[in-house]
């Protein structure tokens, strides 16, 4: 019933996490309501994000410069690493207070969904850790993320750093991203050593 190119545009936004059909449709009767120059405007900036946007060899996160604004930041703690799942827990961290480096894994260790060790980012941790006194492992706290914390231990276990793993202020099965800033900066500053 509807326009092919309605119909395609709401499909698109359907492919979006968390976008149901009834929000998909609304979207798309949006966009087809607003002024021609912000749709434009908006196409242009999803054509440059796909683009412009890459991973940085460093550490992995997304950057639009070679390395990262965060690697090249010379005021940052460079002994002081915190490994997460995605690069959208990392401005979530910044908002802490937290100056030590990243290590973005690229997602979680999921056999069920097919994800292994050489679909992450794990074993280039082990390339990084000379120069670290201690590394931060800020996985969620859900059965995937634990899996991963436990993996990265054991292939650092005859390595010379500290382990610490984000405080239990954070939800059990919760995401880095739906954490209140100062409960997140807590985890933060109460982790805890990882022992075997």
């Amino acid at each position: 019933m509807l326009p092919e190119s309605l119909d395609r545009v709401i499909n698109g936004f359907q492919r979006f996490p968390g976008i149901g059909q009834k929000t998909a449709r609304r979207l798309g009767f949006h966009v087809l309501n607003s002024e021609p120059d912000d749709i434009r405007s908006f196409a242009e900036a999803l054509k440059d994000l796909t683009e412009n946007v890459k991973e940085c060899p460093c550490c992995f996160n997304i950057t639009e410069s070679t390395p990262c604004q965060l690697c090249m930041d010379a005021s940052r703690f460079k002994d002081l690493l915190c490994i997460v799942e995605s690069s959208s827990d990392i401005p979530l961290l910044e908002q802490t207070g937290y100056k030590g480096m990243y290590h973005v894994l690229g997602g979680v260790l999921s056999p069920l969904d097919g994800i292994g060790v050489e679909n992450l980012h794990i074993q280039e941790i082990a390339e990084k850790i000379d120069s670290v006194r201690e590394i931060i492992i800020a996985t969620n706290a859900n059965i995937e993320g634990e899996t991963t914390a436990l993996y990265i231990v054991n292939l650092l276990r005859d390595k010379d750093v500290k382990i610490t793993r984000l405080a239990r202020g954070l939800p059990s099965g919760g995401h880095l991203e739906y954490v209140d800033e100062l409960t997140l900066a807590r985890s933060l500053e109460e982790r805890v050593e990882i022992s075997e």
